[in-house]
């Protein structure tokens, strides 16, 4: 079988490059999302093959299917055995059975074992060998049948995953296209982490002027995010500590504000075996701040004074192994990166991620950077200019380095 190319225009990651996903579409209304899924496993790496029951293709053409995954579609199963090179036990191609919509229909089909379209051919195929992720998709009143609630239970227990559907308009709808491929993500990655507990901050905080006016900073959080992101992938207990930023995460993540919020939440987690300090925490804070809306037809003074660093006051009561960020603006490498080796001296990290915010394309309200990654004996890893998501493997992919 042909392979279609492995990247796609505006790929999001490598993180599934390698993998083989059998997408299994049947008969629901939400096979028509299934070419924009496919598209997003793809844009992670992944090699999509269609499979569909004949219901599915009354709403849903196999050609679509065909130009989205650049894949030949198995919708019959032929004496070219398809169920087999895709799911037996030799040289097969796949990694995951993505059964995405799936309808009360198939979902009864596998738990009794009957295997009569080529989606259910495949699953019987692969059951016990490959993992098996179904995303069901229908009325509300099917997916609360007993039956069908049973039936569910009956695979959970042979360890076949389910996704739970989007509750709305009186029917159990596919989640959001993102939710499904994270679930994918998070499955086929893998779990070199599992068993760490892992603290990232994230964001920028705010500084009280008056009861209306604050200062700040341009952090938008977008790295500190993508990699708590990436350490959940493989398997750590994270949490995520984040500024005011209009981005949000699937990690559990507990919200703040201010540099206090941010210093009470960071020392509640010093027991993490990881931390990472990722956020652009206020240097300053404002030592005569006021009360009520300070008038706007008069000049008023505000004094600033340095905070201490949450990083430091960290380091004091915890053995975990630190990461911190140091942000140089405009300046050369060598200086660069002798102020960051500085700053990791005198706090005692681990390690730490440096980067100049005042060149293009790098550091605040970007979804690039390029970053600079030192270590205790001096030693520099260099990560060149990339998207946050592809830089927060790598830099993850240097941590475990240091902890093997």
């Amino acid at each position: 079988m042909m392979m279609h190319r492995k990247s796609i225009k505006g790929s999001k990651s490598n993180k599934l490059e390698g993998k083989g996903i059998v997408l299994g579409i049947t008969g629901s209304i939400a096979a028509v999302e299934s070419v924009k899924l496919s598209r997003e496993l793809m844009r992670h790496g992944a090699e999509v093959y269609a499979v569909m029951s004949r219901d599915a293709k009354k709403i849903i053409h196999p050609y679509a299917l065909e130009f989205g995954t650049g894949n030949p579609v198995v919708d019959e199963i032929t004496g070219k055995t398809e169920h087999v090179s895709y799911a037996g036990e030799h040289d097969r191609k796949c990694h995951l059975i993505l059964i995405a919509p799936s309808t009360a229909n198939t979902i009864s089909k596998i738990a009794c074992g009957i295997d009569d379209t080529p989606v259910t051919t495949v699953v019987s195929t692969g059951f016990g060998k490959i993992p098996i992720m179904i995303v069901p998709a229908m009325h509300i009143s099917m997916y609360k049948n007993p039956i069908i609630t049973e039936n569910i239970e009956k695979l959970e227990k042979h360890g076949v995953e389910f996704l739970t559907p989007k509750i709305q308009e009186n029917k159990a709808k596919l989640p959001e296209i993102d939710d499904i491929v994270n679930e994918v993500l998070k499955k086929l990655s893998p779990k070199d982490f599992e068993g760490k507990k892992v603290l990232v901050t994230a964001g920028p905080t705010i500084e009280k002027i008056d009861d209306v006016r604050y200062i700040t900073n341009k952090s938008s959080g977008l790295m500190g995010i993508k990699i708590a992101e990436e350490f959940e992938l493989r398997g750590a207990d994270v949490t995520l500590v984040l500024g005011p930023t209009s981005l949000k995460s699937t990690v559990k993540t507990e919200n703040v504000k201010t540099y206090d919020e941010m210093l009470r939440a960071v020392i509640s987690h010093k027991d993490s075996d990881i931390a990472i300090f990722a956020a652009a925490t206020s240097d300053f804070y404002v030592d005569n701040s006021l009360t009520g809306k300070t008038p706007s037809s008069k000049s008023f003074n505000i004094t600033l004074r340095p905070h201490k660093k949450i990083i430091e006051e960290f380091s004091k009561v915890s053995k975990s192994f630190i990461v911190g960020f140091k942000a140089e603006h405009d300046v050369s490498e060598d200086e660069l990166l002798r102020k960051a080796y500085d700053r990791l001296q005198k706090f005692d990290m681990d390690l730490i991620v440096a980067n100049d915010v005042g060149k293009k394309m790098r550091g605040f309200e970007t979804k690039t950077n390029e970053l600079f990654i030192i270590d205790k004996s001096k030693k520099i890893h260099h990560l060149p200019l990339e998207e946050k998501e592809k830089l927060s493997k790598k830099i993850v992919d240097v941590i475990k380095k240091y902890l093997n």
